[in-house]
């Protein structure tokens, strides 16, 4: 029975994975004969991945229906009960570190960052910086719907902020501090920290879950970008200091 649950609307992720992966599989398989015309061993090695990849994206997909979302829902709305609501900042900004810290994309990022530089912006740095940027943007969306702040009072400010820190910052960390705000707002936080958010507003009265309970991305999505930069600004003294 409890099997039943979890794989209940596994066929419905199935077809959705199937229909995102079919039209790339397409497009290699025209390059593949028209134009790169790939070793037999390479094409079979790459069909192995694929599958590997599909079963991997079912799988965490299905999980994502039947825990993440749902959980993410339930602790919001048992956290908004808090006579303290002003806990849910420091809650907010646990949960933004610990979901950050763990997305993959992330370290992906990190990994790539590291080699590309040659070592010279480490990954744990960039992991570390990106899971405390997403920490104090989620410790900031809780705090807007404890108070009831305007989201364009947040983010307004905030691109203002970057467009003068891309002025300071050094070149190199630019793309980085982009890439780093699509690659925070992953699985992770779309799936669970989202879902959170949409549970405090509707715990919390005189909140719309629609209105309110969205926007927390938008706000992760910014973060990063603000941290690297300023990251970025931070390697130029040191480099100036030691020239």
């Amino acid at each position: 029975m409890i099997t039943a649950a979890v794989l209940a609307g596994i066929d419905r992720v199935a077809l959705e994975v199937v229909q995102a992966l079919l039209p790339l599989l397409i497009f290699f398989a025209v390059f593949q004969v028209l134009y790169l015309k790939l070793p037999r061993v390479y094409v079979v090695n790459l069909a192995k991945g694929v599958l590997l990849a599909s079963i991997g994206m079912v799988l965490f997909l299905q999980g994502v229906n039947v825990a993440f979302l749902p959980a993410g829902r339930e602790i919001g709305e048992a956290v908004a009960a808090f006579d303290q609501r002003w806990l849910l900042i420091p809650f907010g900004f646990f949960l933004g570190f610990l979901a950050t810290y763990a997305e993959p994309a992330v370290r992906v990022l990190g990994y790539q960052v590291e080699e590309s530089s040659s070592g010279y912006i480490g990954e744990s740095l960039i992991l570390y910086t990106l899971s405390f940027a997403v920490a104090v943007s989620v410790a900031l969306g809780m705090a807007r719907l404890v108070y009831g702040i305007p989201l364009l009072w947040l983010l307004i400010p905030g691109y203002l902020l970057v467009i003068i820190l891309l002025l300071f910052t050094e070149k190199e960390f630019v793309g980085i501090a982009f890439d780093s705000g699509s690659v925070a707002t992953g699985p992770m936080a779309v799936t669970f920290l989202l879902s959170l958010a949409v549970g405090v507003a509707a715990g919390i009265e005189g909140r719309n879950p629609v209105v309110d309970g969205f926007g927390l991305i938008a706000l992760i999505a910014l973060a990063p970008i603000l941290s690297v930069l300023m990251l970025g600004i931070l390697y130029r003294r040191t480099r100036g200091e030691d020239t």
